[in-house]
Formats: C-alpha cells, sequence, structure tokens
C-alpha cells in the first residue's frame, strides 16, 4: 500500500537535495528516537543489521536494508519487520526538474503484519506524511532563507545549571587567545543544536555554518574542549564507508586499524585520510544519547552519488550525468572494487559478482548500467574517491600551533610512530647571534631574541602552521600546506626588514630561512610530537644554504602549484649544492632580499 504527497518547489533540485535528503535530521526533527544496529557478517559477506525501538507507541524489531538513492534525483529505504504492525514500512522521496523549479514527491510504502496494521494503517500513514510535509515545508522556507532555523525543535533536557555553566564557560573561551570571539556562539550552538550536527561536530562545516574562516573555528572548538565545553574525538574512519568505526578520547589510545562492522573489512591507520579530529558536548553541559537517528542515509555518506538495492540477475539503467573525476566502483561487501579515471561523456557500467566488481563498457552519455550476476541481494554503488574536505585530520591537527599550545601532552603511546605523506617544514635561524650580544649588551639581545621568537610565533600561528621546537636561536615549524609555510616565510622575512629599519643599526637582525616539503614520520620526543626523515634533514640542511636575509626553497616546494604564483612577484635564482647526507647535487630557488 501507498500513499503519495506532491509539492512544487521554486528551487532547483541541487539546493534541495542536501537538505530534504538529510534523514538523520528530519528523523530528530519528527521525534523518532536515536538507534543503534546489531550488525551481522552473513557466510556471503554481506552483513545483516538488526534494530530494535520504540515508535509512535509501538514495540519494533526490524532488519534495516540498505538505502537506495541517485544523486539530487531519488532516495528509498525499506525495513522489513518482524515485530510491530507493519511487515514493510519505508519512504519513497523523488525530486525532479520542473520549470525554474522542482516537483518533489514523498511517498510512505506499507504492508501490515497485523490486525492493527490492516486496520490502522493508512491512518498510521497519514499521521507519518502529515508529520514530514510540516518538516518539509520548514525545510524549503529554510533554504529559501524564509525563516531563521531549519526546523522547529523544542527545547532539550539539559543538565540541572547547564546554561550557567555554559554560560561562564564561553567567557573562559573568549577570553583565551585562541576563542576568536565565538565562545558565545559556540555555547548557544551546543545548548540549542540538533544532537544530528552535534554528535559529529566538524569544526570545518561549523566555519560555514557561523560565516568565519575555518582556522578560527577549529582553534574555537579547541579552546572549547581547554575550557570544558566540548570533549574531543579522535576517530579513525572506515576506508569504505567512511564512517567512524572507532573512537578514542587521546591520540595516544589510536591504535593501528581497526575493523568496520558495516562493511565486514579491517582497515589500517593513516593519519593523512582516516584519522579525524571531531568534537561533542561536554556530558555535563549536553548529554547525547547513543546511535544516531539514521545511520545510513544519502547525506551520511555524501561522496557516493549512487547506491543501489539489487536482487540476484538484477538490472538496472539510471539517468546519472557524473562530472569527470576519479571514482570507485564497489558492494557494501568485501570484495573487488573497479577505480576509473571518469574524463566525462559516458561513465562505465558496474557489473557484480560473488567476488566483487568490474567494470563495464559505458553506454549512453549520462545514463549508468547496474547488474548483479551474484546469487544474493547487494548493494552496489559508485563513490567519489576524493576525501571530504570538511574531515580535520591528524596531520592538520598536529600542524597547528593552536594544538601544540594547548594540548602539549598530547603525543603518540610509547614505541609507536604515523607516517605522513606530507608536511612543509620551515627552519630558520638568526645570523650572527654572538655579535649581536656582544654589540649591544646580553639584556637587550635577549629581549631582542625573545621578541623575534614571538614574532615568528605569530606568523606561524597566522599561516595556519605550529612551532614544533626551537633550539638555540632556531625555530622548526611544521605546515600541512607547503604555500602556508612561503606565505610565512616571506612575511617573517618583511617583519625583520621593517624591524631592522625601526631600529638602530647596532640591532639589526637577519634570519636565514629554509622550506620543504616531503614524506615524514611523526614520534614523540621528549614530551611532544616531532618529525624525523630525510624531510627534516633537507629542510635543515636548505637553511643552512641561506645566507640572512634570503629564502632557500627546495625544488619540491617551488613547483608547488600554490606557491608559483606566490613566486611572481619577488626575484629569484636557482641553485645547486652538495649537501651533507646526500649523493647527488641538490637543486633548489634562493629568494632573493628585497632591494
Amino acid at each position: 500500500m501507498r500513499r503519495t504527497w506532491t509539492w512544487h518547489f521554486d528551487l532547483p533540485p541541487d539546493r534541495l537535495w542536501p537538505v530534504l535528503a538529510d534523514t538523520s535530521r528530519f528523523n530528530e526533527a519528527m521525534g523518532l528516537p536515536p538507534y543503534v544496529l546489531e550488525e551481522t557478517p552473513q557466510p556471503n559477506g554481506t552483513v545483516l543489521r538488526r534494530g530494535s525501538g520504540r515508535a509512535a507507541g509501538f514495540t519494533l524489531a526490524w532488519e534495516e536494508k540498505p538505502y537506495e538513492w541517485i544523486l539530487e534525483r531519488h532516495f528509498r529505504q525499506a525495513r522489513v519487520f518482524t515485530r510491530g504492525p507493519f511487515r514493510r514500512f519505508g519512504p519513497i522521496f523523488d525530486i525532479e526538474l520542473e520549470g525554474n523549479g522542482s516537483r518533489v514527491s514523498y511517498a510512505l510504502d506499507w504492508e501490515p503484519l497485523t490486525l492493527l496494521g490492516r486496520l490502522s494503517g493508512r491512518k498510521l500513514a497519514e499521521q507519518a506524511g502529515a508529520a514530514v510535509e510540516k518538516r518539509v515545508l520548514q525545510a524549503v522556507a529554510f533554504i529559501g532563507g524564509e525563516r531563521p532555523t531549519l526546523f522547529d525543535m523544542p527545547a532539550p533536557q539539559l543538565p540541572l545549571g547547564a546554561r550557567e555553566r555554559a554560560a561562564t564557560l564561553a567567557a573562559a573561551i573568549d577570553g583565551s587567545p585562541y576563542g576568536n570571539g565565538l565562545g558565545q556562539r559556540l555555547s548557544d550552538y551546543v545548548l540549542g543544536g540538533m544532537a544530528s550536527d552535534l554528535a559529529h561536530l566538524r569544526p570545518k562545516r561549523l566555519a560555514r555554518v557561523f560565516g568565519v574562516a575555518e582556522r578560527p573555528a577549529i582553534e574555537a572548538c579547541l579552546a572549547a574542549v581547554s575550557a570544558g565545553l566540548l570533549s574531543m574525538k579522535w576517530e579513525l574512519l572506515c576506508t569504505n564507508c567512511r564512517g567512524p568505526k572507532l573512537s578514542v578520547a587521546s591520540l595516544a589510545e589510536l591504535p593501528r586499524g581497526a575493523h568496520c562492522p558495516s562493511c565486514n573489512i579491517d582497515y589500517a591507520r593513516d593519519f593523512e585520510r582516516n584519522v579525524e579530529l571531531a568534537f561533542a558536548p561536554a556530558p555535563a553541559i549536553r548529554p547525547l544519547m547513543a546511535g544516531g537517528f539514521c545511520l545510513s542515509g544519502p547525506m551520511a555518506t555524501p561522496h557516493v552519488p549512487v547506491q543501489l538495492l539489487l536482487a540476484p540477475g538484477e538490472r538496472r539503467t539510471i539517468d546519472l550525468a557524473l562530472p569527470p573525476g576519479r571514482y570507485r566502483l564497489r558492494t557494501l561487501h568485501p570484495g573487488a572494487v573497479a577505480d576509473i579515471e571518469h574524463d566525462g561523456g559516458a561513465f562505465p557500467g558496474l557489473r557484480v559478482t560473488a567476488t566483487g566488481v568490474e567494470a563495464m563498457a559505458g553506454g549512453e552519455p549520462g545514463r549508468i548500467s547496474f547488474a548483479n550476476d551474484a546469487d544474493f541481494e547487494l548493494a552496489a554503488l559508485v563513490e567519489d574517491r576524493t576525501w571530504t574536505r570538511d574531515a580535520l585530520t591528524a596531520t592538520e591537527v598536529v600542524s597547528l600551533q593552536v594544538f601544540r599550545d594547548l594540548f602539549a601532552e598530547a603525543t603518540l603511546r610509547p614505541g609507536d610512530d604515523a607516517a605522513v605523506g606530507q608536511i612543509a617544514l620551515l627552519f630558520t635561524d638568526l645570523r650572527g647571534s654572538t655579535a649581536l650580544y656582544e654589540r649591544v649588551g646580553d639584556a637587550v639581545a635577549f629581549n631582542i631574541v625573545r621578541e623575534h621568537f614571538a614574532f615568528l610565533g605569530s606568523i606561524v600561528r597566522d599561516h595556519n602552521g605550529a612551532v614544533v621546537k626551537t633550539i638555540g636561536d632556531a625555530v622548526m615549524a611544521s605546515f600541512g600546506d607547503p604555500a602556508d609555510a612561503v606565505r610565512a616565510a616571506l612575511d617573517m622575512q618583511a617583519r625583520i626588514a621593517g624591524f631592522n629599519r625601526a631600529n638602530p643599526a647596532d640591532r639589526a637582525l637577519a634570519i636565514k630561512l629554509g622550506v620543504h616539503v616531503g614524506a615524514s614520520v611523526m614520534v614523540s620526543l621528549n614530551d611532544r610530537l616531532d618529525y624525523f626523515g630525510s624531510t627534516v634533514n633537507m629542510a635543515a640542511r636548505l637553511q643552512g644554504q641561506s645566507t640572512g636575509g634570503d629564502i632557500v626553497l627546495s625544488r619540491a616546494v617551488a613547483e608547488d602549484p600554490a606557491v608559483k604564483p606566490l613566486l611572481v612577484s619577488v626575484p629569484t635564482r636557482e641553485e645547486s649544492v652538495g649537501l651533507k647526507g646526500f649523493d647527488h647535487p641538490v637543486g633548489f630557488v634562493r629568494v632573493l632580499p628585497s632591494a
């Protein structure tokens, strides 16, 4: 049986889809409780997912089938119940371009299991549909800028004194050098935001909500952990579904790998890709129930533009034009995958067997064919192989000054290390510091050197980096992006030049700078996170080639696409030199002092 509701909205599908397909938020807004699933691997590699709970006064038990969806067009979900009034009950959502807007339809599909289900099924469907319609209209009004919030939500139940504590903590955050004036807004978000957004709070996404740059939002979240408003969660994301399948409170607790029960695979730790730092409200401020409001909807895995549930032997062709990019064809169970580079035009088809996926020849442009030649039902999908930019990875976090300052004790466990595929390292050193002490005296020279350390540290922070350590008069800093390291180096030399113009000649400073980017290994040394390997050695050696006032960049840095524009307006010279510890002469680019 089916009941359908239809609307027309003056907004295109791509504007509506991210909100209307966010099933987790919709379920929370409708008052449905969070739930967990019992996941049992099957002999054929698939996973049987069973859930239980209460809704609308009924005690329910069900098998949860994988969602089906086609990006910006369609989604549906079916549950097969063993307890409750229905044998089958689930939504079907369709959206299509209609004129300058969209035609949206929402259907409820059900099959009675008990006499009560037969007698009251239509009434219950009408009630559920009316509740969905109310939220759909609210959501569309929000998208169109006609209301300030997505849904009308009841105030959450908070612990006694939570609001008063949150106000005190907001003031502490704003008093921190890393609060960036976001303490009160962050407190209000924690107290009044949807649990769906707070259970896995990503600061880069929060930055868009607040309308600020990413770094201030990241810094404010870390300051909020230090104050006690938020807790941090180091999460090991599954390389298949990209969901957080393991979460620990400290970096030292992170294992080298984990098992994803949803995908039935083991996967390894990769600090650059699948180790993410996320946040959640501190339980004393806003406790959240375990589980999720929807565990597998379209927006739970937004990197998957299409996922279909196919019966044995089923063939299906869908209309979907995917942009050029790197994609993977796979199923939800373990097996062979097919990686493709899509240049546009016809997209390869997807053929599934009991052992995995094969790519078929592409058909018509804008259409994708699926074939299930396995002897069991399975979910087949196409995923974008680009990892989400919303994730705050471990490599990014440890390269931020705020993390080094607020969580200096955060280290890897003894004997552990982490490979880092790319890190930009900047080394500085003062030229002629001994002569400076002789010219102006120890006390004056000490204050000058201390001031130089302060503004170098400030510049590193401003360019999304972190001071790893100081060694005598030298600084070692790390950056996730080599362009940030070069911008910092240019600013350092400009700042030194400004200092020298404003002070007597006998107090003039000259700093030597070297920058290199490459793979490294992160370890815990002397109770802090540090790096070692050939990239560190190269960066230090390049700094040694600096004469002061200039910047020495490795070719890997100078040839980076984001660095090249930074060098267009500055004088440079290519050089080559033999360096200790390296077998062949090393080429580099010297950024010359401005005239």
